[in-house]
């Protein structure tokens, strides 16, 4: 087994830890650590074997919140070796629409759907009704993540997208949210776009490139 391989089973074990365990584990570490001190101080026999227990939980434990993190954010990804999250294909144009923004005509899981490409968001985000029709559904055992938005902070769900196309791009094992707070908006984001080779914008065209291909696509 490739290591890549192994740190991808891994994470996925790990990804279903609930997040209120973690921080039971983590407050039990912390106790722990306080009474091996204690003992440490007043001489007492294991003090120190008591602490070191202690550290190695925290380990643990910080180790399973980057793996969980690998899930989220592409820079944990690649740092650990998580599941493979490809974006290939051709250089996409997108015309900037009458309200101001660009938008994207694409298809996510083969459910045709409208995004927003949003430089400014980490994660892409869906809403549940396209969630619904993409057959999409929430990472059991992690419950659900904070969003900050314009609008304050939503709660949303973590999952993942087999394959998100527009243009002439393919992007395969997204990883994404579901958010309903968000009506029906779709949201590409950062972890999408920081995938590409490059991505930049002149006068009223976002241009969006791949690692490979040479094809070109406008998006009206």
């Amino acid at each position: 087994m490739q290591m890549s391989e192994f740190f991808d089973d891994l994470s996925e074990s790990v990804a279903s830890v609930p997040q209120g365990e973690l921080l039971a584990v983590t407050v039990l570490a912390i106790l722990i650590g306080w009474i091996g001190t204690m003992m440490v101080r007043r001489r007492v026999a294991l003090g120190r074997l008591v602490s070191t227990a202690s550290t190695l939980i925290l380990g643990i434990v910080l180790v399973v919140v980057v793996l969980q993190l690998s899930h989220i954010d592409p820079r944990f990804a690649m740092a650990v070796g998580g599941s493979e999250q490809t974006v290939e294909g051709g250089e996409t144009r997108v015309s900037l629409s009458n309200d101001g923004h660009f938008w994207l005509e694409a298809s996510i899981n083969g459910e045709p759907a409208a995004f927003l490409v949003d430089t400014g968001a980490t994660l892409t985000a869906i809403s549940q009704e396209t969630a619904d029709r993409a057959g999409l559904e929430g990472r059991s055992g992690i419950g659900t993540i904070r969003l900050e938005t314009a609008n304050g902070p939503i709660a949303a769900s973590l999952t993942e997208v087999e394959e998100l196309s527009f243009g002439n791009i393919s992007a395969n094992n997204v990883d994404a949210v579901i958010a309903p707070n968000l009506g029906r908006t779709n949201v590409i984001g950062m972890n999408v776009l920081s995938r590409l080779a490059s991505w930049r914008v002149e006068g009223d065209t976002m241009i969006l490139v791949p690692e490979a291909g040479d094809r070109d696509n406008s998006l009206e």
